[in-house]
C-alpha cells in the first residue's frame, strides 16, 4: 500500500506530460496538474484504500460494499487525500454511474476500447489479502476488475499482475519472478490463456523493448508493461519509481502500479524514507497492508465468478 501510494504521489508531478517535453523528476515534489502537495496522491490510491477497507471490513470480497465505497470517493471525497475527488478516469465513472442506475456491481464495461489501467492501477490489496490461496486471489483479482473494468486485457493484466505479486511475498528472486514460464507463477493452472498483448508482455516484451516503444499510457497492457520494465531495469524502488514515472503520460499511474510490486519486493524499508514521511495519510496506509496480511491468516471471503461472496 505504501509502495502504490508513494508512486502515485511521486508521479503525479508529471501526469499528462508528454514524453520527451518536461525535465525528469529526481524527487517527490507534488504540483503537477491538480497542484498537489509533496506526498499527496490522486485516484489510484484513493481506490486501493476503498478496495483494502472494504476487504478488511467485510473480511473478505463484497463487491456491493465495494462500489459502494467507490461512489463515496466520487461522491463525496472519501479517502481522498485532499478531501475531494479531484481526478476520475471516464471508464470508472461510466461504471459507477451503471452501478446507481442499476444495483449491479460489475458494472465495468467490457468493450475493447475501455480497457484502460483503472483497476489494475487499485490491486494490491487482493494479493495480499488472499495470498495463502493463489487460485483464489486470481479469482478476486477478476472479479475486483469487473466491477469497472470488464474487458478481457484488464481482467488477464490484473491475474498477471497478481501472480507477480504472489510471487514476490513468496520470497522470490526478481529473476524468479520476471523469468518463470508465466503459468507456472502462483495462481495460474497449465490450461490458462491470457489475451495475446498480455501474454507478449508475460513471455517478456518489457526486456525488448525501451522508450518510447515502452509508454506510460492509459492503455493497461502499456501501463503493465511500463512498471515490468522499469522493475526490470532497477535496482532500488527510488531508481524503478523514478524511471516509471519519468516515462509521462500517466505517469502517477504508471508509477503506482510498478510501486505495488516493488514495494513488496523492497519492503517498507526499501522505500526511500523522505518519500515515506512525506506521504499524506501514512498511518492509514500502513495500517491497511498490516490488517490485509492478518485477513490472509484468518480465512478471508471468496468470491465466486460473479462476484458474490462464498466461502473459502
Amino acid at each position: 500500500m505504501l509502495g502504490l501510494a508513494c508512486g502515485d504521489a511521486l508521479g503525479t508531478t508529471l501526469e499528462f506530460q508528454r514524453p520527451g517535453r518536461f525535465t525528469p523528476i529526481t524527487d517527490m515534489v507534488g504540483g503537477g496538474p491538480f497542484g498537489l502537495q509533496p506526498g499527496q496522491w490522486t485516484d489510484d490510491t484513493s481506490m486501493a484504500i476503498c478496495l483494502a477497507e472494504s476487504l478488511v471490513h467485510c473480511h473478505g470480497f463484497d463487491a456491493h460494499d465495494q462500489m459502494d465505497r467507490y461512489v463515496r470517493w466520487w461522491r463525496e471525497g472519501y479517502a481522498s487525500s485532499t478531501g475531494n475527488c479531484f481526478d476520475i478516469g471516464n471508464t470508472v465513472r461510466a461504471a459507477l454511474h451503471r452501478y446507481e442506475d442499476s444495483g449491479d456491481p460489475m458494472s465495468g464495461s467490457e468493450d475493447p476500447q475501455t480497457a484502460g489501467n483503472g483497476s489494475l492501477m487499485r490491486l494490491v490489496p487482493i494479493p495480499l489479502a488472499y495470498r495463502h490461496t493463489p487460485v483464489q486471489a486470481h479469482v478476486a483479482a477478476q472479479a475486483s476488475s469487473r466491477t469497472t473494468h470488464g474487458a478481457r486485457e484488464c481482467l488477464d493484466a490484473c491475474r498477471l499482475w497478481t501472480a507477480y505479486i504472489l510471487a514476490a511475498l513468496e520470497g522470490s528472486t526478481r529473476k524468479e519472478i520476471l523469468e518463470r514460464p508465466w503459468r507456472e507463477l502462483p495462481g495460474f493452472e497449465a490450461q490458462d490463456a491470457l489475451a495475446p498483448r498480455i501474454e507478449a508482455i508475460a513471455q517478456g516484451s518489457f526486456r525488448l523493448n525501451t522508450p518510447p516503444r515502452i509508454r506510460g499510457t492509459g492503455y493497461v497492457a502499456d501501463s503493465l508493461e511500463a512498471a515490468l520494465w522499469a522493475f526490470d531495469r532497477s535496482r532500488d524502488f527510488r531508481e524503478g519509481a523514478l524511471m516509471a514515472a519519468n516515462l509521462g503520460d500517466d505517469a502517477d499511474t504508471t508509477a503506482a502500479i510498478f510501486g505495488q510490486l516493488a514495494g513488496v519486493f523492497y519492503g517498507e524499508a526499501g522505500i526511500p524514507e523522505q518519500w515515506r514521511a512525506r506521504l499524506s495519510q501514512h498511518d492509514r496506509l500502513a495500517g491497511l497492508g498490516d490488517a490485509l496480511l492478518q485477513l490472509s491468516d484468518s480465512a478471508p471471503t471468496g468470491v465466486s465468478e460473479t462476484g458474490s461472496p462464498e466461502a473459502l
